[in-house]
């Protein structure tokens, strides 16, 4: 399977300013082109002090811009031509000086100046801090910062950890992977702006003895893929998720689980103050009836123990026959018959959409195809019925949903 190229086509200016997170932006570039884009690098003079243009020029591919008297410039205006090509303008690292100068409008050198100069309407600015916690703080830099936001900017961050000062708290530039999905994300459709999303993944284990369980293959994958595709459509998320090792997608709230019945107790409870519920988990149909408080010792035994199953909570059902139930949406991964098995957990759970997909099949895998089914009709996504990446797939089922939510209200 291809890499996604989730940048493809756009033009990104990166500024950088004075600061010891300059090292994170030679990663930065690399992902970004990485991811499709074409990346044109700006430095101040200050940046220089912390690494060399030689550096970001090898990684991007295009000689970096430092001046605003550069002569190769035709018009020997590099402030105008450089706004009027980009997709946008991330300034990374952002140090206290530069946001105060964006903040008042100051445009001295290159960056600032191309800041100023860009047409707002279409090159949008983005900003990630990075300072000492101390001057992060500083109601200065918070003044300056408000002022950025009520001025349309994009404040990434600041993160939270060590800083080179040997100090620890806010004001970190966030990881170079942060930053790449927070851009990501700002290109998306914003289809699921205000919307509450509730969302299960991943399989839950139920313990046999302190050391053994019940459980299934489910990776989470598609759940988490789900989550940040809706936090990318600008989404409030929440994420409950089962023992998964996957990290939280950017934006989300997560809520850890173990058990059907803890999952049960995460969802149903709380569903009502959700638009949607998304059901993605592989939630174990049964559990032991009973725990045994040690682990079941073999000692020479030649029969395999027995243990009586119990059923636990059905989830999804509960929550769509709640008295003002969130628009429900079912997973059905099945190893055959694939639309009659969906088609009959759809009327089964009473739910308006689920989603169907052969698991043994997708199961820890980065991509899938599905079967999207309502009680009318079916389609496969994606049409061809091939796999795809599953952010990909996410993607175009926010957009689906956005579509069918309207309906729904219209």
């Amino acid at each position: 399977m291809s890499e996604r190229s989730d940048l493809q086509g756009r033009h990104i200016v990166l500024g950088l300013t004075g600061g010891i997170a300059c090292y994170k932006s030679a990663e930065l570039v690399r992902l970004l082109t990485k991811a499709g884009a074409t990346v044109q690098v700006v430095m101040t003079e200050a940046a220089e002090a912390f690494i060399t243009p030689v550096t970001m020029q090898a990684l991007s591919g295009r000689a970096v811009v430092t001046s605003q008297w550069d002569a190769r410039e035709p018009n020997n205006m590099a402030h105008i031509n450089l706004g009027r090509e980009a997709d946008a303008v991330i300034v990374a690292p952002a140090s206290a000086d530069f946001i105060a100068k964006l903040a008042q409008g100051r445009a001295d050198e290159l960056l600032s100046l191309l800041c100023l100069a860009r047409p707002r309407e279409r090159c949008p600015l983005l900003v990630a801090p990075a300072m000492n916690r101390e001057m992060w703080s500083h109601p200065a830099t918070q003044r300056n910062v408000a002022t950025l936001v009520a001025d349309g900017t994009l404040i990434l961050g600041p993160g939270c950890g060590d800083q080179a000062c040997g100090e620890v708290g806010d004001g970190r530039m966030l990881e170079p992977a942060e930053l790449l999905d927070d851009l990501i994300a700002f290109f998306q459709p914003k289809l699921l702006t205000g919307r509450r999303l509730l969302i299960t993944a991943g399989p839950t284990f139920e313990p046999i003895d302190p050391v053994r369980g019940i459980t299934n293959h489910s990776s989470g994958k598609m759940g988490f893929a789900l989550a940040r595709a809706a936090a990318e459509a600008g989404a409030d998320v929440t994420l409950v998720a089962g023992p998964v090792h996957l990290p939280t997608p950017r934006g989300v709230k997560r809520v850890n689980v173990m058990t059907a019945q803890q999952m049960y107790e995460a969802v149903v409870p709380h569903a009502s103050a959700y638009e949607v519920f998304i059901a993605t988990a592989a939630v174990a149909d049964w559990r032991p009836a009973n725990l045994s408080e040690h682990k079941i010792k073999k000692e020479g035994k030649k029969l395999a123990p027995t243990f009586e199953l119990t059923e636990n909570p059905d989830i999804l059902a509960a929550v769509a026959a709640l008295p003002k139930p969130p628009y429900c949406v079912g997973f059905a991964a099945e190893s055959e018959n694939l639309l009659e098995h969906a088609r009959a957990k759809l009327i089964r759970k009473r739910i308006p959409l689920i989603i169907g997909n052969l698991g043994p099949a997708t199961f820890g895998r980065d991509d899938n195809a599905l079967l999207v089914v309502d009680a009318q009709a079916h389609h496969a996504l994606p049409a061809d019925g091939q796999p795809v990446d599953k952010l990909t797939l996410a993607r175009v089922l926010m957009q689906e949903l956005a579509q069918r939510l309207q309906a729904v209200q219209a």
